[in-house]
Formats: structure tokens, sequence, C-alpha cells
């Protein structure tokens, strides 16, 4: 459901622009193909990914994601968040759902972060492709393990730990071992 989303909202922002595939490609350094993949539903992009695609089209990342309006504040509870929810993305093009998104500050129109809560399931570390984005992500760890990869170094982090980077450095965020992680992420984009 959430892959449609997304695929359906970018075919949508961009022909509201205009733009064709291979205009959309050029300005966000993307394929064109892997674009298309997107708009029929056949992939997922990896959140830097899908800011390249929103910076392209002059939008907030959030387009994408969000389903409602809502007022300040805007409360996200445990205990209320169900599939509806959910965005699976792919930390590379070849490991579906290797994370699971819930935003946490969807209804918010004017924010200037992505707050987000996540599930990063394992899969081998040379799966999963590095990514490099606009702005600062800071990352804590709720439960599990994680490994980051932050340019030429490797970091271990476990619950309680947390990370504040710059991300246009390129980096890659998985769960270490064979057992799922949570971690709570705030991206930041200079819009």
């Amino acid at each position: 459901m959430e892959r449609e989303r997304i695929g359906d909202r970018v075919k949508q922002f961009r022909e509201i622009k205009r733009m064709s595939l291979e205009d959309l490609a050029l300005r966000s350094g993307l394929e064109a193909e892997f674009l298309r993949s997107i708009e029929n539903h056949e992939a997922s992009p990896p959140i830097g990914y899908l800011l390249k695609i929103s910076r392209a089209l002059g939008i907030r990342m959030a387009n994408f994601l969000d389903d409602q309006i809502g007022a300040d504040p805007i409360i996200s509870r445990a205990a209320e968040r169900s599939g509806k929810d959910e965005t699976h993305m792919e930390k590379g093009v070849s490991t579906p759902d290797s994370m699971v998104y819930y935003s946490l500050g969807t209804g918010k129109l004017d924010r200037h972060m992505e707050p987000f809560f996540i599930e990063i399931n394992p899969v081998p570390a040379g799966q999963v492709k590095v990514s490099t984005h606009e702005g600062e992500e800071f990352i804590a760890v709720l439960s599990g393990t994680i490994e980051v990869q932050y340019g030429s170094e490797t970091f271990i982090l476990g619950p309680g730990d947390s990370l504040y980077y710059s991300s246009n450095v390129p980096h890659r965020v998985i769960a270490a071992g064979n057992k799922r992680a949570e971690i709570y992420a705030v991206l930041y984009f200079n819009v």
C-alpha cells in the first residue's frame, strides 16, 4: 500500500510540475528507469532518493508521506501506531523492506524536521547501499544493536546510544547481527 501511495504521489507531483520522467531523472540525478519503477509500484525509494526526488520537484519530502493535516501539537502515541502509518523503504534497491518507517510528524505542514520511529530488519551489510543527501540526521537506539557506516568509519550503537551527523557524508544504518533493531530518527533538511 505505501509503495503505491509513494509511486502515485511521485507521478502526481511530476505531472503537476509538467515534468517528463527524463526531466525528473536529470534534475534528481536518478535513472529514469528507476523513477518509472517507483511510479509503477515496482520499487520503494530509499529515504535519500525520496529526498532527491522531492528537491527536484521543488516540494517537501513529507508530501509523499502525509495523508492528513492536523493542528499543533502533533501527538504520536506508540500504542496507536499501526500498519496504516508505516512506510516500507528499501535502503538499497536490492533489499526490500529492510526498514519500516513510522512518521511521527504526520499532519504538521510547516515542519522543518522529519521525525521517524524506524524498525530496522537484519540484512547482510553488502546488500544495503550507502546513502548521501542534504541535511543532518539524529538517531537514537531504542532496542537492538545497529551498525552505522559513516564515511570510512563504522560505529556500533546499542539502546540509549545516539548519533548526530551530516547526511551529505556517505552513510548506512543497518541492524547489527541477526536481530531487529528499533530507532528514533530525526532528519533535518534546510528547506
